[in-house]
């Protein structure tokens, strides 16, 4: 049977105790029953698992006994979704969900020319990413940024692919025919309820965003996303 897993941000590399927080520590001690000298594993979502027992059953602050830290190497590639906030939360929340089950890097929300919702709570949205890392049983926390425009992103990196999906007319690339998406870095704009402006449009193609098609079917800002997830992965 799989040993119960949590989630820390406060695991320095080398340590061998560790104070859990409040919300953990409850969890472990209130809910799961867990008592001195039971095992369970944690990981900082930078790539470490670790092996721990508790020395302290408190349901405020519950020490653990490291006894094993194993690393696992960071994804061999940089998958990347810029994605408009939506006017329905619960909808963004979902596919945030999603994405960090399929395994996306980094997650970088937009406030693009048609994005009706302004209000993006960080902590929260952090928290659902927590939660599909440990369903999901990974050791890679996928980044999340604060919602930026169009005109902040990065787009010089090396070795990676620059895509757009969009429904406007034009000539466009299925993108699971895109070549290279499955060996180079990808990074992929979806857009809002809408789609993007053809000025944005516009914008994207001149920082050498190519642009590419999910498929025939027009789909929601949140599948959009996770259909693109998919495909890249």
């Amino acid at each position: 049977m799989a040993l119960p897993l949590f989630y820390t941000d406060h695991y320095q590399p080398g340590e061998t105790t560790l104070v859990l927080d409040e919300i953990n520590s409850k969890h472990v001690v209130q809910v799961l029953r867990m008592r001195k000298g039971d095992a369970l594993e944690l990981t900082d979502g930078k790539g470490h698992l670790l092996s721990a027992s508790i020395t302290e059953d408190h349901k405020k602050h519950c020490a653990v006994s490291i006894s094993n830290a194993r690393f696992q190497p960071p994804p061999p590639r940089q998958l990347t979704i810029a994605i408009s906030l939506l006017k329905n939360a619960s909808r963004f929340e979902w596919f945030l969900e999603k994405a960090a089950e399929i395994g996306i890097t980094r997650i970088l929300p937009l406030k693009t020319e048609r994005t009706e919702k302004q209000h993006f709570r960080f902590d929260r949205m952090q928290g659902i990413l927590v939660s599909a890392l440990l369903q999901s049983h990974q050791y890679w926390l996928p980044e999340l940024s604060e919602p930026s425009g169009l005109h902040s992103l990065p787009t010089d990196t090396d070795n990676t692919l620059y895509l757009i999906a969009h429904c406007e007319p034009g000539e466009k690339t299925l993108l699971k025919k895109v070549k290279g998406v499955s060996e180079k870095n990808v990074f992929v704009l979806i857009g809002p309820e809408g789609d993007f402006t053809p000025q944005e449009i516009e914008w994207a193609a001149e920082h050498g965003f190519q642009p590419v098609s999910l498929g025939e079917n027009r789909l929601r800002t949140e599948t959009a996303g996770i259909v693109a997830a998919t495909l890249i992965q």
